[in-house]
């Protein structure tokens, strides 16, 4: 028998008619906005019920929320639009109704930060305001920012997973969950590592002098009280 957590019920404490229209796809975003850090430019792809009803249910304003930095309480969602334009932020959305293998609250998002760093991932509002990334960069991933997590890409090499848990065993940090996705043996992968606690920036600087690894990422976690 599934549990039944309270949000199933209530829904989370949130701006926005939907917790996953709003809140779901807010996580989403705010998940992509941190592997950027300052943003250029959001190119948005929405699928499913996303496609069909985000005008009228916010979901593109939690959307640009969340690559914000917004949290889902935050009053500022209703007028995201307004405050990406005062950053500079360049926003775009499309509508996909042809791929329809596809979860119905699903979103692709394509970002440029102002360092010419760019990135995409997809995500999956699944209900009561929670949300899963399972696409990174074309790798197949499951990371939900429940957890403070560090998202580790490297080179699939030897020795190179055994080293960054070292690293992080030397500054007293608690592994939750470590779980590796590759594009294919000795490419691109990402070590995905859910933590007790914040990551100091001396680990992340420790972690980058490593040959291979080519980049670090931080993602908060994003509660729905």
């Amino acid at each position: 028998m599934n549990e039944i957590g309270t949000f199933d019920i209530l829904g989370p404490n949130m701006i926005g008619p939907s917790s996953s229209h709003t809140a779901g796809a807010l996580r989403i975003a705010f998940i992509a906005g941190k592997m950027v850090g300052r943003v250029k430019s959001a190119r948005f792809v929405l699928y499913g019920s996303f496609a069909r009803t985000y005008h009228g249910h916010g979901t593109d304003r939690a959307l640009v929320g969340g690559i914000l930095g917004y949290h889902p309480d935050d009053e500022r969602i209703r007028d995201s639009f307004h405050y990406a334009e005062e950053a500079g932020i360049e926003i775009s959305f499309e509508e996909n109704f042809t791929d329809k293998e596809v979860f119905p609250n699903t979103v692709d998002i394509y970002l440029t930060g102002v360092d010419g760093d760019s990135m995409s991932l997809r995500g999956e509002s699944i209900g009561g305001g929670n949300a899963v990334i399972t696409r990174l960069n074309g790798v197949e991933v499951e990371l939900t920012g429940n957890y403070c997590t560090m998202v580790v890409q490297h080179v699939d090499k030897k020795g190179t997973l055994a080293f960054v848990t070292t690293v992080l065993s030397a500054y007293d940090l608690n592994i939750g969950s470590l779980r590796l996705y590759r594009e294919s043996r000795g490419k691109i992968a990402y070590a995905i590592i859910e933590l007790d606690a914040n990551v100091p920036e001396q680990v992340v600087n420790a972690l980058k002098g490593i040959d291979a690894v080519i980049n670090v990422l931080l993602v908060p976690a994003i509660h729905l009280d």
